[in-house]
């Protein structure tokens, strides 16, 4: 039976279930061949789980035509996926013995289909949190999530929150200089897409933030990266610093950025709230996350922002709804603090 506690912090109910759990923490070594990082999961998962949750990704996902578009792709990967996701993609497909068209398959699939609420805050110390929900209509990711930690010459380099199988991120922090989320942009077909990655040579919206975490030396640089450079479709990143003021939210059209939105706390603009809307204009009425989201933070005040009440407001209906699959709160000023969770049911 699932139990919810309900705390209660003026007019606003925050309740969060008991039923929620802590996702299996994986290291991912970057320097071992590309071909066998992914070889972890293998005693996380068993193989068979793991091809029919794929299956039913795809097939809820993928139209059928694609299947077959896609096959000319895969037979000339190493000419059309750069290095180190062609690797990575074909060391996945040999341990979960399966097509490797699949497992294309499937991490384009990630890309075109994911819901989600991303929160940047300040408090009155300077001290930049960030959380995000992450929204799929595929309940079989709760049992696929994992928190990954890529380790380079025995470090940490970067952590992230993604779904075996999977090679990019949505989510993810790079110790010490900044955190990152990457929210839907509604627009664009498959097929877009597909020519997009293919003949445009454009990066995957999540392969830009695995890069940009690896990469970028501070919240400066990462925000000029993930502004610049070109991508298969259009997407919301939002970014959290280890200064006061690193707060943003990118709205990214396919070539470059569409609006630059910061923090801007002398102005009282403590916190940006993004869904899968243009900040600039009104969220649609069948769809209210962003209004909720923000009345619980005024009600909550700067003053008591932290990480744990971020996360009550990350826990509210509609922001957390019933295809939630995790929750993650980070600061990358205190990145052992990173947490995610895997939500049960919210209603």
């Amino acid at each position: 039976m699932k139990l919810e506690i309900c705390l209660f912090f003026g007019v606003t109910v925050f309740c969060v279930s008991t039923a929620d759990f802590s996702p299996p923490v994986v290291n991912i070594s970057l320097d071992v061949p590309a071909f066998q990082r992914w070889a972890p999961l293998k005693k996380l998962y068993d193989i068979d789980f793991l091809r029919k949750a794929a299956a039913e990704v795809i097939d809820s996902t993928v139209p059928e035509w694609v299947h077959d578009a896609v096959k000319p792709i895969v037979k000339a990967l190493e000419k059309y996926i750069p290095q180190p996701y062609a690797g990575e993609i074909q060391g996945i497909a040999s341990f979960y013995g399966t097509d490797i068209a699949d497992i294309v398959l499937l991490n384009f699939a990630y890309e075109v289909s994911a819901f989600c609420t991303s929160i940047v805050t300040q408090d009155t110390k300077g001290n930049i949190y960030h959380g995000r929900n992450l929204d799929y209509p595929h309940d079989v990711l709760r049992n696929l999530t994992v928190d990954v930690m890529f380790i380079k010459n025995g470090k940490v380099a970067y952590r992230g929150t993604t779904f075996a199988g999977y090679v990019g991120l949505w989510t993810g922090q790079s110790p010490n200089k900044f955190t990152v989320s990457g929210n839907e942009r509604r627009k664009g077909y498959w097929w877009e897409n597909v020519i997009s990655a293919v003949l445009l040579k454009s990066s995957p919206v999540s392969w830009l933030v695995r890069e940009t975490l690896e990469e970028a030396v501070d919240f400066q640089d990462a925000v000029f990266r993930l502004a610049k450079v070109p991508i298969i479709t259009d997407v919301y990143y939002i970014l959290g610093g280890v200064h006061a003021r690193e707060g943003v939210v990118i709205t990214r059209d396919r070539s470059g950025p569409a609006d630059i939105w910061p923090l801007d706390p002398l102005l009282e603009n403590w916190y940006r709230v993004e869904t899968n809307y243009d900040h600039w204009l009104p969220a649609p009425k069948r769809d209210d996350r962003r209004d909720v989201a923000m009345k619980a933070l005024n009600a909550t005040g700067q003053n008591h922002i932290s990480m744990d009440s971020l996360y009550q407001v990350l826990s509210i209906d509609p922001v957390c709804n019933r295809i939630t699959v995790y929750t993650t709160i980070m600061s990358a000023a205190t990145p052992e603090k990173y947490k995610t969770v895997v939500r049960d049911i919210c209603m």
